[in-house]
């Protein structure tokens, strides 16, 4: 009954499962960070640099989850963060966070088309690039119309690809490591090839936290399917708790083997050719045939997966936006199978311009709209520390006590706290790379922070035009919003 009278109520069907929520944080955090950029952050920084930063940022983004899990699991709503912030914080924050996130995840849409049409060119160099663009394009916007269910399963096969790729390559890695697989065992002599496991000092160690922090985002998508969970209470705490662990797992493993089995000073690690990427390089050193198509076939999938999730997450927001007066009333409309077809259909138009803009003009305006997005992801987490901090404080200041909360966040305020540090340490040191000996590249300094000064506009022109304040912890609305009702 609970499901049915929300089903009513918001439009939104909670057909996702905790299965489903787990393969949509997956989805959108295993990609090409992982396939690809994983080489060069060894390469960079060392096999033990890579490991140092990426088990760091494992940790921030742990703390973050945790955070979002205990307000996802008490306030379970498509605005997700937004809403959070808008609640929690002041009504100007939560506008901007909205905003800022559906932009992101449109242009990260453009993002995966391109990398679509590399992809296809390995297999297929002669055909026109835009056909594969479109072809993909038509695939992730007709699995986000059909339904929520769809959505969701789609998604649980596309990750599985990758959860199934990583899991036999760090299997494969551990075998050759020992020399079962691949002839010599080399042991831990590659951790102390030059000047491994450490390279390159504390600046390439700050490099690699900053990709590694790209790598880690889309954790927060289970955040944005919260509105759409058949049992949010428990499924989302549960979901993030283990697909943390897994995430966290097979970055770190992945990268150990990898460092175990490639010397830091190869110069290919740090290529973006998948012929060349550390997962294809030791496949074939296992004597793996067709390694370089097996993998570009992966990548195929994650990019295809990220596009996925990454319709769903803004078309959702967008949807949201709308329900709480932050954007046009028409992209609140639902299609009778609870889809938000109009915030879809927006959404896909903005990635299809953003995408037509990487053929124009050598594509500056493309480069620039995805540094503006680039960004998006660290305000987002930010927004997530901030609101969770004023969540807990508001929910003790109105008499309430926190054994009542469905899930409650470990090691509070401490995590919240160190979370928006490490997240405003990452946004600072952005365009370290933009300081050197000859001077300032303003260029490259202004790329990387564009995303700033875009999120702030938001914020103040709500602020000025809507006469917002930061609310008082006693003023703090914590019911659920009356478009979305939570199951009991």
């Amino acid at each position: 009954m609970g499901n049915r009278n929300n089903t009513k109520q918001t439009g939104l069907r909670r057909e996702l499962k905790a299965r489903h929520l787990g393969m949509i944080s997956l989805g959108g955090t295993i990609g090409t960070g992982l396939f690809l950029a994983s080489g060069g952050a060894i390469s960079e920084a060392g096999p033990g640099g890579a490991l140092l930063a990426y088990a760091l940022i494992g940790c921030m983004v742990f703390f973050l989850m945790t955070s979002l899990a205990e307000m996802a699991a008490f306030m379970p709503v498509s605005g997700s963060f937004s809403t959070y912030g808008s609640r929690f914080v002041d009504e100007s924050f939560g506008f901007a966070l909205g905003w800022n996130y559906w932009f992101n995840w449109a242009i990260t849409i453009a993002a995966e088309l391109v990398a679509v049409t590399l992809i296809m060119g390995f297999w297929f160099p002669d055909t026109p690039s835009w056909i594969w663009s479109a072809i993909s394009l038509i695939i992730m916007f007709l699995l986000n119309y059909i339904s929520v269910k769809g959505f969701g399963e789609s998604e649980y096969w596309f990750a599985l690809i990758k959860v199934v790729t990583v899991i036999v390559f760090i299997i494969v890695g551990v075998l050759m490591i020992f020399g079962i697989l691949g002839g010599d065992a080399p042991g831990f002599s590659n951790f102390t090839v030059e000047d491994a496991p450490f390279n390159g000092g504390f600046l390439a160690l700050l490099g690699v936290f900053m990709a590694a922090g790209f790598s880690f985002q889309g954790t927060e998508l289970l955040g944005a399917a919260a509105g759409e969970a058949d049992n949010p209470r428990q499924s989302i705490p549960k979901a993030i708790r283990s697909v943390f662990w897994r995430i966290l797992l097979f970055y770190i493993l992945a990268i150990f083997v990898i460092g175990m089995l490639i010397p830091y000073t190869t110069e290919s690690l740090a290529s973006d050719d998948v012929r060349l990427s550390p997962f294809t390089l030791v496949f074939e050193k296992a004597g793996i045939a067709f390694a370089a198509s097996v993998m570009n076939a992966v990548i195929l999938t994650a990019v295809l997966s990220a596009g996925n999730s990454g319709m769903y997450a803004s078309t959702r927001m967008l949807w949201n936006l709308a329900k709480e007066g932050k954007a046009p009333a028409f992209l609140g409309k639902l299609n009778k199978n609870g889809v938000p077809v109009n915030a879809l259909i927006a959404t896909t138009a903005v990635g299809c311009v953003a995408f037509l803009t990487s053929f124009f003009g050598n594509g500056v305006v493309y480069t620039w709209l995805l540094n503006v997005s680039g960004m998006a992801g660290f305000i987002v987490w930010v927004g997530i520390a901030v609101s969770h901090y004023r969540f807990r404080k508001a929910y003790i200041a109105q008499g309430n006590d926190i054994k009542d909360l469905p899930y409650t966040a470990k090691f509070y305020p401490v995590a919240p706290i160190l979370a928006f540090v490490l997240c405003v340490i990452v946004i600072i040191g952005q365009s370290f790379s933009a300081f050197t000996a000859d001077g300032v590249d303003w260029g490259s300094l202004i790329a990387s922070y564009i995303g700033i000064p875009v999120f702030l506009l938001c914020w103040i022109i709500f602020k000025v035009k809507k006469k917002t304040k930061v609310y008082k912890l006693e003023e703090v609305d914590l019911t659920t919003p009356s478009h979305e009702t939570a199951p009991e």
